[in-house]
């Protein structure tokens, strides 16, 4: 990571390692509601950028960066001696509001005087702008800029009819200040003597503005609630150091990555670019976190439903029914120069939506939210067979409308990542196989939960729908000569001839027959779609492999995430513990030992998994990874609807116990304790404590 970011709820900070927002050119900035309220922040000591001495953000929520002098001397006599002023910043966010300490402590023998400046700016920029988008109409503009001794404030009139402001106060009257907002403090210092000055940063949209607590007070609160998320969060207890850390990181940056935008607890995509509501990363992220806090999935499904599509319009490939891809609500959204307020450019999101809808209720025993949700759900399915399949072939695709949506509108939604063998990309519309997948679960896994709140119509023709559809499956998307599954199919029913991911999907599905899902959980761990550290997302051997590329080489730890809890429900533990302990062997080699959003598909014999330059870092799927490892691990499968737990454990190779405590699952909590037998692949399965009113069975 080459920025440090803290984040809670909707607002979030990403500087450099030194605690900076350089101004011009930088990406850095604090942001809010897709708007940049503060570009510049620099920080100098006697004119200088001091140097660096340490920088963590690996509490999230908390940053601290540490700085010292240079040496100085001025007409041959030292001014500043050096290494004799150490600061501090220290900084977090609580109610959508920046705080930050700056601590000065003399480390020298004698008096010292020194000159302290910080510089602020706001441009207000929308994030469009700020990683690139060039708008074709003109923009908003800063109405107002004013400062005095203990303040600084500007503010910003949008074209959509917006005004945004910053205000920063800070508890020291300033020495000297400009207009264009150069702040200096003259410090003197006795030896050992400490001074803080503490700023506060405070955005606001259209003159609301969120409340100010004093300093102590919000950092107390934002202890304490992550004190909370961490009690009631499941323990781990491991001889693997890495999967401990992995498994604690996730479950930090899964918590900050959390947002109420009004209808509970949701997770945000990732930072620092996608901090905003997502339809299909969102609801994986949800699916992912159902042994951590379930919870998330109501916050989740209810804001999705919120969102849910009501109208056919092209400019935001929108129609009734359908689950939205992103929400945007910055300038450039709200006046309409980007379809992103929402946009519905995924064929994913839908499915998935019913798919978490479901899983909820299996994994919670909770109808209840399926039953208000049910209007929704109902929606979404007819969503799926009338625009999903508008040429009734029994295959959802997806076809692109708006002139500024997305082409390619899966997971995979680069431009180049449906590609035929011969180098051309696939022509849409295009049906993914892993849609197929995500359809088929959507079906059959709420045909049981609605049957439960009496639809028992619904139910056998959502049976009967889910049983069509696997046996078009196959023949369709089968390819003899790779005994594998095409990523696709073009707009000529062909296949697109590559070997990718994405059919890895389909084994959380149950679409797939055993012995296919034996040959592709096989083929997914071989030398071509494995390079040691994780899955790759396509084969070293098809057209189009790039291990630099974003889509077609590289390795996502969600994906893989989501092809590891396809071979646990079918039991290929063998390919599971193949994909766990790459995946482990990655994590080390990342700070804080987390998963990226994506990585470059080279082999291991480089020795270090190599970095992708601009993956996002904590996000959301990648983090939420770190628990379905647990789950996987665990074999666990719960059914609250018939009262049973299905336990079909393994323990990857170096890996010789694993305790994990208070998971939620149904009506209350269990605890598990795994241990390899006497160096043997056998495992030894004590439940330690079951609170959940079901039966646990052992496969």
């Amino acid at each position: 990571m080459d920025y440090r970011v803290i984040k809670n709820n909707d607002l979030f900070l990403t500087t450099d390692h030194y605690g900076d927002i350089t101004g011009a050119g930088s990406q850095n900035g604090l942001y809010m509601k897709d708007t940049r309220f503060l570009s510049k922040m620099e920080l100098t000591l006697n004119g200088k950028r001091p140097l660096l001495l340490s920088s963590a953000a690996d509490e999230n929520f908390v940053a601290r960066i540490r700085l010292t002098n240079e040496h100085e001397e001025e007409g041959g006599k030292v001014k500043l001696w050096r290494e004799s002023v150490e600061l501090i910043r220290e900084r977090f966010i609580y109610g959508e509001v920046l705080y930050e300490t700056i601590s000065m402590t003399n480390f020298s023998t004698k008096p010292l005087s020194f000159d302290l400046s910080l510089s602020f700016e706001a441009d207000f920029s929308d994030m469009f702008l700020v990683r690139g988008f060039q708008p074709a109409e003109e923009l908003g503009r800063v109405t107002e800029r004013k400062m005095d001794k203990t303040e600084w404030h500007a503010s910003y009139l949008g074209v959509d009819g917006v005004r945004r402001d910053t205000d920063i106060t800070w508890d020291a009257e300033a020495d000297s200040i400009t207009e264009l907002g150069d702040i200096g403090f003259a410090v003197k210092l006795a030896p050992t003597e400490t001074r803080r000055i503490t700023f506060t940063v405070i955005p606001s949209v259209d003159g609301i503005r969120p409340i100010t607590n004093p300093r102590d007070i919000a950092l107390a609160e934002l202890q304490g609630m992550y004190e909370r998320w961490n009690e009631q969060s499941p323990k781990i207890e491991s001889d693997s150091p890495v999967l401990s850390r992995l498994y604690d990181r996730g479950v930090q940056d899964l918590r900050v990555l959390l947002t109420d935008f009004g209808h509970g607890l949701f997770p945000v995509a990732g930072l620092p670019w996608f901090a905003v509501p997502f339809g299909r990363d969102s609801l994986i992220a949800a699916l992912q976190m159902l042994p951590l806090n379930p919870d998330v999935a109501r916050g989740t499904l209810e804001m999705m439903a919120a969102y849910q599509g009501t109208e056919l319009n092209p400019w935001k490939d929108e129609q009734p029914g359908k689950i939205m891809h992103e929400l945007r609500s910055g300038e450039l959204s709200r006046s309409g120069q980007v379809p992103f307020a929402p946009y519905y450019g995924s064929i994913d999101s839908t499915p998935l939506f019913i798919v978490l809808a479901a899983e909820h209720a299996h994994w919670t025993g909770d109808t209840e939210t399926i039953s208000r949700l049910m209007p929704n759900i109902e929606k979404a399915l007819a969503w799926i067979d009338e625009f999903g399949d508008r040429d009734k072939d029994g295959m959802v695709e997806y076809y692109q409308e708006s002139s500024k949506g997305i082409a390619n509108q899966g997971w995979k939604d680069s431009a180049d990542s449906v590609v035929h063998d011969n180098g051309e990309f696939a022509a849409a519309p295009i049906a993914l196989v892993e849609v197929q997948g995500y359809i088929y679960q959507a079906k059959s896994r709420l045909a049981p939960v609605v049957e439960r709140l009496g639809h028992h119509e619904l139910a056998e023709r959502l049976r009967t729908e889910a049983e069509n559809l696997r046996q078009k499956f196959d023949g369709a998307f089968w390819m003899p000569d790779e005994q594998f599954y095409a990523i696709a199919l073009d707009a000529n029913k062909d296949q697109v001839h590559s070997v990718t991911s994405n059919p890895g999907h389909l084994l959380m599905s149950d679409i797939v027959p055993k012995e296919k899902a034996q040959l592709v959980a096989h083929r997914l761990v071989g030398d071509d779609m494995f390079g040691g550290y994780g899955i790759r997302t396509m084969s070293s051997g098809s057209t189009g492999y790039n291990p630099m590329s974003y889509h077609d080489g590289s390795v996502w730890p969600h994906d893989n995430s989501i092809i590891l809890l396809g071979m646990s429900r079918k039991g290929l533990k063998e390919e599971a513990s193949t994909v766990v302990s790459g995946l482990l062997k990655a994590a080390e080699h990342f700070e804080y030992s987390r998963l990226p959003e994506l990585f470059c598909g080279y082999d291991d014999t480089i020795g270090y998994p190599v970095s992708y330059p601009v993956a996002c870092s904590p996000q959301a799927w990648a983090a939420g990874t770190s628990v379905s490892i647990i789950q996987a691990m665990l074999g666990l499968h719960p059914d609250a609807l018939n009262r049973t737990i299905r336990l079909d454990p393994f323990l990857p190779r170096g890996i010789n116990h694993l305790t994990v405590r208070d998971m939620p699952v149904a009506d209350g909590r269990i605890s598990v304790l795994l241990r390899r037998k006497d160096g043997s692949e056998s495992i030894k399965v004590d439940v330690l404590d079951n609170s959940s009113g079901c039966r646990i069975e052992f496969r």
